[in-house]
């Protein structure tokens, strides 16, 4: 079987919790985990932790990857400013790979055109944003899953995120 392969994309002020939680979690279920960012470099969270990418972002990396997850804080307004970050989302959605967003990431679903009707939850900051691109905003859940697609609300959405990951890749045949 074939290792579970997962990115995770990368800006500056990115939320800690919401990039080292799922980074080791993946790690604890066997797979390999990728930081990925528009630039290979060394990327500073919000609370001044500095982490480096491995990788750049670019839609040929969309095969690559069975999930790609999204952190929140405030590196999703940066991240969707990236052609190649919206479009490696863009191809993942319709290559049906996993993609996850917690807390503010779904901005980056939004500006890579892929909640249209689709049930997502997310940070309540930016539940207009999510409205006015067409999701069916689900205010009172912490986290949810919709087809290849599972978003969060914040840190504490988390643990039911894995869960629900876990779910669909046992439904794509990958054991974890």
């Amino acid at each position: 079987m074939e290792k579970l392969k997962v990115a995770i994309l990368v800006e500056d002020y990115f939320d800690e919790c919401e990039l080292i939680y799922p980074y080791y979690r993946f790690k604890e279920l066997g797979a390999k985990v990728d930081l990925v960012g528009p630039e290979v470099k060394e990327y500073h969270g919000k609370q001044g932790f500095k982490i480096k990418t491995s990788r750049k972002a670019s839609p040929a990396l969309s095969k690559e990857y069975d999930v790609i997850w999204i952190p929140g804080g405030y590196a999703p307004d940066r991240l969707r400013r990236y052609k190649d970050v919206l479009e490696m989302i863009r191809k993942a959605f319709e290559e049906n790979k996993i993609i996850m967003a917690v807390c503010h990431a779904p901005w980056v679903l939004i500006s890579a055109n892929v909640i249209k009707g689709k049930k997502v939850v997310a940070y309540y900051a930016i539940h207009d944003d999510v409205k006015n691109a067409g999701a069916i905003l689900l205010e009172n859940e912490k986290a949810v899953r919709d087809g290849n697609l599972i978003t969060g609300t914040d840190p504490e959405a988390m643990p039911k995120m894995f869960k629900l990951v876990i779910e669909a890749l046992k439904e794509r045949g990958i054991n974890v």
